[in-house]
């Protein structure tokens, strides 16, 4: 009976051999009358098709003269076609591909098999059906694996482009490249990144994206969590949605800026906001960049100083001697009105007049403790810009 089998065999894989070519054209011909994204795919990517089906028939060929032997089917069939044919067809119409290979090679099993050896070979392309899927799924799981380390190494590259302050055109062309579109409000959030595969780390900010409907490039740089965050959200409602992607401690939102290009300041102002969070132990979390001005400027961030003066020291100097007076009197009687009144010869509601009149100034109120720091600080750096010029 072995001896009959194998006598079989031999005889079906001569005619096997003899009909390869034909079982390819025939493959060929019907994908190419059933399956309509085939007849409208560019003669190119068409041919390399062709080349695999070919070698699909070819690797069985080889695969039934030694069934014992392991064979590495993935290079056998996918090895002859380039990597970006991947990319040209999906996993859904590779799987039409194959099974209407395979239902040619069936149908031709009475035509191509010895008298006697019809059962054998049907069952040998059953098994070399199941082997070619799992070679087929092994291939696109590698190239998606490769793509998206790929995507996750430009996607770093674009977001310490922003930080170092190198971004360009190409930046821009990158981030398209990652599904960036064109929100038209755009800020950078910062913190500290968890402990941890810094990879699992990145796609768990992009599914609370996701969910928030938020468009994001973010990377882990050393030990800090940088996402730079696009949609028409509040700056700290959009923060709050990825926060729980980062570890304890301070997590500073920068300004918000009218593009991805902009987004350099932005992380500029962010970068200074964590490094001066340690002065203001009690920061919200997370906390504006433009809310940590007075200890940005104290740990000489220049940005945050000339924006205190700007902001602040210039629109009151502008209004008249009498608000900065008033203000700085103020503050330094420990914000009593009483105490200011007498200082300066005038009724307390004068005082409480002057300082509404710096609140609509500024937007800080000086009754609040924290806008009074802030204002103190943005009085003497404006004192000492005043003296240097």
């Amino acid at each position: 009976m072995a001896a009959e089998r194998a006598e079989l065999r031999a005889a079906t894989l001569k005619r096997l051999e003899k009909s390869a070519g034909k079982l390819a054209t025939a493959a060929i011909a019907r994908m190419d009358d059933q399956l309509g994204w085939y007849r409208r795919m560019p003669p190119e990517h068409r041919s390399w098709i062709g080349l695999v089906a070919q070698a699909g028939i070819a690797a069985f060929t080889e695969w039934y003269r030694h069934p014992e032997a392991p064979q590495a089917i993935s290079t056998d069939v996918f090895g002859t076609a380039p990597r970006e044919l991947t990319r040209a067809i999906t996993l859904r119409q590779t799987v039409e591909l194959i099974r209407t290979t395979i239902e040619v090679m069936e149908e031709a099993i009475p035509e191509v098999a010895a008298p006697g050896d019809e059962e054998g070979m049907r069952e040998s392309v059953l098994v070399y059906a199941r082997e070619i899927a799992f070679a087929t799924a092994q291939v696109y799981a590698q190239a998606a694996e490769a793509r998206g380390a790929w995507d996750a190494r430009l996607e770093a590259l674009v977001v310490n482009s922003l930080l170092s302050g190198d971004a360009d055109e190409g930046v821009l062309s990158r981030a398209a490249a990652l599904g960036w579109g064109q929100p038209s409000q755009v800020r950078v959030v910062m913190g500290s990144a968890p402990d941890g595969d810094s990879e699992a780390v990145v796609e768990a900010i992009r599914r609370a994206a996701r969910y928030a409907r938020l468009h994001v490039l973010t990377g882990v740089l050393g030990k800090r969590l940088v996402v730079v965050v696009g949609g028409d959200k509040e700056p700290v409602h959009a923060a709050r949605a990825l926060i729980g992607q980062f570890a304890p401690g301070p997590v500073v939102v920068g300004p918000t800026v009218g593009d991805l290009l902009s987004a350099t300041r932005s992380a500029h102002a962010a970068a200074a906001g964590l490094k001066a969070c340690a002065a203001w132990p009690d920061a919200p979390r997370p906390v504006l960049a433009d809310d940590l001005l007075p200890e940005r400027a104290l740990a000489g961030d220049q940005v945050a100083r000339r924006q205190l003066v700007e902001e602040i020291y210039t629109p009151l100097d502008e209004a008249g001697s009498a608000l900065l007076e008033t203000l700085s009197v103020y503050l330094e009687q420990a914000s009593s009105l009483e105490g200011a009144a007498r200082m300066l010869f005038v009724h307390p509601n004068t005082v409480r007049y002057r300082l509404r009149r710096v609140t609509d100034v500024t937007g800080y109120a000086p009754s609040d403790v924290r806008s009074a720091f802030t204002l103190r600080i943005a009085l003497a750096l404006g004192r000492l810009e005043s003296a240097s010029d």
